[in-house]
């Protein structure tokens, strides 16, 4: 056969071997990876759970530490949950608003030139370790104010801020645009449609983002360290004054002499870990049920 009759198709049958072979390598290496994957997350969730279940009761939730305890004093981590719950509460309640008006703004309305400078600013923003998001709200708000559960939630919702509006960016962009056309036709103005016809589509998309922020912010220690750590131990709901958290509790049990207060750290670790993987699956579930939702809409 000489070389002006080699075809496409001949080439290919020539190579297929030596691709399918690569193509079973990869294979391979992507499912050791995974497994790789799963087994570490297996790995941590069972010595946490080891190691934390013993000490895993009501008394955790509904007692408060007892310093200087002398005794078998049932004591708990009553002042970290509360904390936790108003901390995440307040951010949430900062984040989400602002996040939402970013995406509306950056899909429905901005240039094509500020809504790339803008994401790529939010881009940034969500790689920024926390910990220099907290030495940045520390020279805001703490530096002549004092630590506040106000100073911590601002600095969990910036940290919250780049995952609701990227989130909320994403389910926007899936929205059929023959929605907005058939609103706009009937001259209906278009904040108008954004407000009654898009967004109405993307509620699912802002919930999963939503619950994803809520499950990163949730373990967060470095920007609490720094704006919302020197606490007493009573249980306390008003974020005028610094709150204890479950992940700062943690790390100061972790440096007690005490097998008691390890105990405590680890169930404390045990039910923070639980919390992350349950929110993680109901973003999944509301992935999955936002993106049905819009495929439907086409």
């Amino acid at each position: 056969m000489s070389s002006h009759g080699i075809t496409r198709a001949d080439l290919q049958l020539v190579h297929l071997p030596r691709r399918r072979r690569v193509n079973r390598l990869m294979e391979g290496l992507a499912t050791l990876a995974a497994a790789i994957a799963v087994a570490i997350l297996v790995i941590v969730v069972w010595s946490v759970a080891k190691r934390g279940a013993g000490a895993l009761n009501l008394d955790l939730i509904t007692k408060g530490p007892v310093p200087f305890a002398f005794g078998p004093v049932k004591q708990g981590l009553a002042n970290a949950f509360a904390g936790s719950f108003v901390l995440v509460g307040l951010a949430t309640l900062m984040a989400l608003p602002v996040g939402i008006l970013v995406a509306v703004y950056l899909i429905e309305f901005a240039p094509p030139a500020i809504r790339t400078a803008v994401s790529l600013v939010l881009d940034v923003l969500n790689g920024v370790p926390a910990i220099v998001i907290g030495i940045f709200v520390f020279g805001l708000i703490v530096v002549g104010r004092g630590q506040s559960g106000w100073a911590g939630a601002f600095a969990l919702a910036c940290l919250m801020l780049p995952l609701v509006a990227r989130a909320t960016m994403e389910v926007l962009v899936l929205v059929p645009n023959s929605l907005r056309e058939a609103s706009l036709a009937l001259g209906v103005p278009r904040w108008r449609t954004t407000l009654s016809i898009v967004l109405p589509q993307t509620i699912g998309g802002v919930l999963t983002g939503t619950v994803l922020a809520v499950a990163r912010v949730a373990g967060e220690t470095a920007p609490l360290l720094f704006t919302s750590s020197i606490v007493g131990t009573q249980t306390s709901w008003s974020p005028f004054h610094a709150l204890q958290s479950i992940p700062v509790a943690i790390f100061e049990l972790s440096e007690s002499p005490d097998p008691q207060d390890h105990a405590r750290a680890w169930a404390a670790a045990l039910v923070l870990l639980l919390f992350i993987l349950f929110t993680s699956l109901a973003a999944r579930w509301l992935a999955t049920r936002s993106r049905r939702k819009l495929a439907a809409s086409r």
